[in-house]
Order: C-alpha cells, then structure tokens, then sequence
C-alpha cells in the first residue's frame, strides 16, 4: 500500500516520462505489465502508481521502496534494466528518488 509520510522510508522513485502522445497509453500499459509481471515480486517492492497528464505528454510514475538499497539492488539486475529499456523506447524516462519531508492534509 502507497504510504505518503515523513521519513527516510519507504524511499520513493519519481519518475517522469516525456512522451508523445500517441504513445502515452502504450507506455502506461508497458508500465503497468512490467510492474505487474516483475517488479511487484521483488524483495522490498512496497507499491507502484501511474499517473497520465491531460495534454497527453507525460506520464508520471510514483513508485515506492522498502529502502534505498532494495531499489539499487533492481538495478543490477539484468532482466530488470532490459524492461526498463524497453518502456524507455515509447518514452523519455526522468527518474529521482525522494524522502517525504512533509504531508498536509484538510
């Protein structure tokens, strides 16, 4: 379950694509099976959100992590890198990782 609260963790991977927009729903479907068929299964995976922009040209993925290290740990892995590269064929990736520092709520 996504989890938005101040603290080091879970650590959170923002990730902003820049995508045409013919492309945008072939993107989120790619984003959806790979979590759905890879990521979610992986140690220390906690929850993956995917967000469309109205003009069609971004797609932005709110992903989160038990910890920094279980997100580094995907990226040596091989299978991993190749499902990344191949989402990034419909899209520009953009990706950061963040810490919540704050949250409000009414």
């Amino acid at each position: 379950m996504t989890t938005i609260r101040p603290g080091a963790e879970p650590i959170t991977l923002i990730n902003v694509f820049t995508v045409d927009p013919e492309n945008q729903q072939a993107l989120i479907d790619a984003l959806i099976e790979m979590t759905d068929a890879t990521l979610r299964h992986l140690p220390g995976f906690v929850s993956a959100n995917f967000h469309k922009s109205l003009d069609g040209t971004r797609v932005a993925n709110y992903a989160q992590w038990e910890t920094k290290e279980h997100f580094d740990a995907i990226l040596a892995m091989p299978e991993v890198l190749e499902l990344f590269r191949s989402v990034e064929k419909l899209g520009t990736a953009h990706p950061f990782l963040y810490e919540v520092v704050s949250t409000h709520e009414s």
